[in-house]
């Protein structure tokens, strides 16, 4: 118990207690009794409150850990899109991508040709910044939108 950081310092339980407490509740969508109650089954008998005020104190640390591991955008987008049937009509779903992170949730329109794909490259401009390539399939409406829309911006096409 020598080696707690001074923080944890004056309080009943080590910091290999504290910190699970409070790591389960901002990791997981469980309450202050879920958290007492993971924490009984380990042998642990811990008040809500206690978890509680601990989630206070302790709880900033843990809960900016996702934000710092959170993947940014970066300077090349994978444009991909499927084709769903929604009410009969056909759809296309774009979804750019950057390693896992997804730019923009959804869009759904009902052709995939040049006009459609203008379209999705000026709602994606608006919501972010121009990134410096832009790699797509095969298909040549994003050819034609993209001299129109973003000339200044690289495009590679590839076919998987």
């Amino acid at each position: 118990m020598g080696d707690a950081s001074p923080s944890h310092k004056g309080h009943r339980y080590p910091v290999e207690v504290i910190s699970p407490c409070a790591w389960l509740y901002f990791r997981f969508p469980l309450s202050f009794r879920e958290v007492a109650e993971l924490m009984l089954e380990r042998g642990l008998i811990i008040s809500h409150e206690t978890v509680r005020r601990w989630c206070g104190k302790f709880g900033q640390d843990y809960a900016d850990v996702p934000r710092r591991r959170q993947s940014r955008p970066g300077d090349t987008w994978h444009l991909d899109e499927v084709f769903i049937k929604v009410t009969g009509s056909g759809s296309t779903w774009g979804g750019p991508w950057k390693e896992g992170t997804v730019l923009m949730n959804i869009l759904v329109q009902k052709c995939r040709d040049t006009a459609a794909v203008r379209s999705f490259f000026r709602h994606l401009l608006t919501t972010r910044t121009v990134a410096r390539v832009v790699v797509t399939d095969k298909l040549r409406s994003y050819g034609a939108a993209h001299s129109g829309v973003m000339p200044s911006v690289e495009h590679r096409s590839h076919k998987g």
